[in-house]
C-alpha cells in the first residue's frame, strides 16, 4: 500500500472560517427555498440537467439514495432543492462571503471561489455518490450544465464581483487573498491588468480575470548550466533541471509507481494504466517511475508551462468526472483545518484518485536528456475546461505556455519513467506553495543494471 497522503490544508477550497461556510450555505438555501416558494421556473440549463437525471431510472434512484445517505450536516435535502440552488449559482460569478456582527462590522471575509463544489461536496461523499458521480451519463449531463455556466462567465457583466467592496475580489480582504503567495509582488505587478487603476482592474469578464496572464519578466526561468562529466560524452548521466509547470501547492511524490494498482482509502496508490486513459503502451513505458503531484487553489495562476525542453509527441484529452471522490469517514485526527470526522473536503483528500477519474489532458514530452515524461493537467471541479495551446509535434522549452484551466479547481502531475531519478529541491515539500517556472528539482538517467 502507498504511503498515505499528508494533508496540509484545503488550499482555499473550503472556507477556513466556519461562519463563512455557514453563511454561504444558509444564504444559498434561503434563496433556493424562496425560488421554490415562488414557483419560479428553473434556468434552462438546470432544467435540462434535472430532466436528464429524472429521466434515467438508475441516476434517479442513486440520487434518492444519496439524500438518504448524506451526512446530516448537508442542507440539500432533496433533488428539487439542489436544482434551485444550482439556479442561483449559474447566473452569478463567485464572490467574497462576508460575515458581520450585530453592529454591522465585518468579522470574517473569505472567497467562495468554487460555490458549486460546496453544494456537491457532502453529496459526493456517499456510497451512492461514488457510483453516480463516476457515471458517464451523469458527467455528460453535468458537463452541459457547467459549460453553460462557463459561457456566462465569459460574458460582459460576469465581472460584477470584481470590485473594491467588501464582497469584491479587489476589496481589502480580496487583495490580501489574491496576494497571499505573490511574495513582495502586488497583484498588479504580477499580472497583466487591462486597467490597473480601475475597480475591476479592467477585466471585462470573470473568465478574463480567472485566466489572467503574467506580466513580462514575472516568474522567469532561471537557466541552469548542464555540467557534463569531465571528458564524458553527452550520453553520460547528468542532472537535468525540471521546472514547475503550475503555480501550486505540493501534494505528494510517489516512486516506483505500478501499471495497475487499487485506490485504497488512505494510500491512494497511483495506477498508470488508468491515469493514461487505459493505454497499455504508456503504462508499460512509465512503470516503476515517479509521480509528482500538486494542486492549484482558486486564487492561483491557472496557466500551464512546460517543465522541460523537448518535443510534444502526443496530447490526449480525457473526458472524465467532475466531482467524483473516494468516500471516507471524514477528516483524519491530524487534519490541519477540520475536526476529526468532518465529512467535508473528500474531493481534496481524493486528489491522487482524481488522476484516474477526473477530466484531464495528458502531454507526452520527449526530451533528448531523459526520454519521455508526461505532464497531466487535472480538472477537479466546476467548469474545469482544459484549453490546450500547443500541438502535437511542437518543440517546447522550459516556461513555454502549454494551456490553461478555465474556471474550476485543478491539480496536476509530472510523471517520469523508470530509470529516471527525480530529486526534488529542498524547498519542495508537502504543503509548500511553489511558483510556476521555479526549479522543482533535477532528473537524472540512472545507469542500466548489467
Amino acid at each position: 500500500m502507498a504511503t498515505p497522503t499528508v494533508f496540509s490544508g484545503y488550499g482555499g477550497w473550503l472556507p477556513r472560517h466556519p461562519d463563512i461556510y455557514k453563511n454561504f450555505i444558509n444564504r444559498l438555501l434561503k434563496r433556493a427555498l424562496q425560488r421554490s416558494h415562488d414557483s419560479l421556473e428553473h434556468e434552462p440549463a438546470v432544467a435540462a440537467f434535472g430532466e436528464a437525471i429524472q429521466g434515467d431510472p438508475v441516476m434517479k434512484s442513486l440520487f434518492d439514495q444519496i439524500f438518504r445517505q448524506v451526512h446530516e450536516q448537508s442542507k440539500v435535502k432533496d433533488f428539487e432543492c439542489l436544482l434551485h440552488e444550482l439556479d442561483c449559482i449559474i447566473v452569478t460569478a463567485p464572490k467574497y462571503e462576508v460575515v458581520r456582527d450585530s453592529n454591522g462590522e465585518v468579522i470574517a471575509s473569505e472567497p467562495v471561489g468554487v460555490p458549486m463544489y460546496l453544494v456537491f461536496d457532502l453529496l459526493s461523499n456517499t456510497a451512492a455518490g461514488y457510483d453516480l458521480f463516476r457515471m458517464k451519463k451523469f458527467n455528460r449531463a453535468l458537463k452541459t450544465l457547467l459549460e453553460n455556466w462557463g459561457k456566462f462567465l465569459m460574458q460582459s457583466g460576469s465581472n460584477s464581483t470584481l470590485n473594491t467592496t467588501d464582497e469584491g475580489w479587489f476589496g481589502a480582504a480580496g487583495i490580501t487573498h489574491l496576494e497571499e503567495h505573490l511574495g513582495e509582488y502586488s497583484f498588479e505587478r504580477t499580472y497583466k491588468c487591462p486597467d490597473a487603476t480601475a475597480d475591476n482592474r479592467g477585466f471585462e469578464t470573470w473568465d478574463a480575470f480567472f485566466t489572467r496572464a503574467l506580466n513580462d519578466g514575472v516568474r522567469p526561468i532561471k537557466p541552469e548550466p548542464i555540467v557534463l562529466p569531465p571528458g564524458g560524452p553527452r550520453t553520460a548521466a547528468y542532472p537535468i533541471p525540471i521546472y514547475n509547470a503550475c503555480e501550486s501547492t505540493v501534494l505528494r511524490i510517489e516512486r516506483n509507481v505500478k501499471q495497475h494498482d487499487q485506490f485504497w482509502l488512505k494510500g491512494q496508490s497511483y495506477s498508470l494504466y488508468d491515469m493514461f486513459n487505459r493505454n497499455d503502451e504508456y503504462a508499460k513505458l512509465f512503470e516503476g517511475g515517479t509521480v509528482y503531484q500538486a494542486f492549484l487553489g482558486p486564487t492561483d495562476f491557472h496557466r500551464w508551462h512546460s517543465p522541460i525542453k523537448g518535443t510534444i509527441t502526443d496530447i490526449v484529452v480525457v473526458e472524465g468526472t467532475y466531482y467524483a471522490v473516494l468516500p471516507d469517514d471524514g477528516a483524519e485526527q491530524d487534519d490541519p483545518e477540520l475536526a476529526k470526522g468532518d465529512p467535508r473536503g473528500a474531493l481534496i483528500r481524493s486528489q491522487p484518485f482524481l488522476t484516474i477519474e477526473a477530466t484531464r489532458v495528458l502531454f507526452y514530452i520527449e526530451s533528448e536528456d531523459i526520454g519521455t515524461m508526461c505532464f497531466i493537467a487535472v480538472g477537479m471541479a466546476e467548469v474545469s475546461t482544459c484549453q490546450v495551446r500547443v500541438k502535437k509535434g511542437q518543440a517546447v522549452v522550459p516556461g513555454m505556455e502549454l494551456g490553461m484551466f478555465h474556471f474550476g479547481g485543478s491539480s496536476h502531475a509530472l510523471v517520469f519513467p523508470k530509470g529516471i531519478y527525480f530529486e526534488e529541491e529542498e524547498a519542495v515539500k508537502v504543503g509548500e506553495h511553489i511558483w510556476v517556472n521555479s526549479t522543482l528539482g533535477r532528473a537524472i538517467r540512472m545507469p542500466e543494471s548489467e
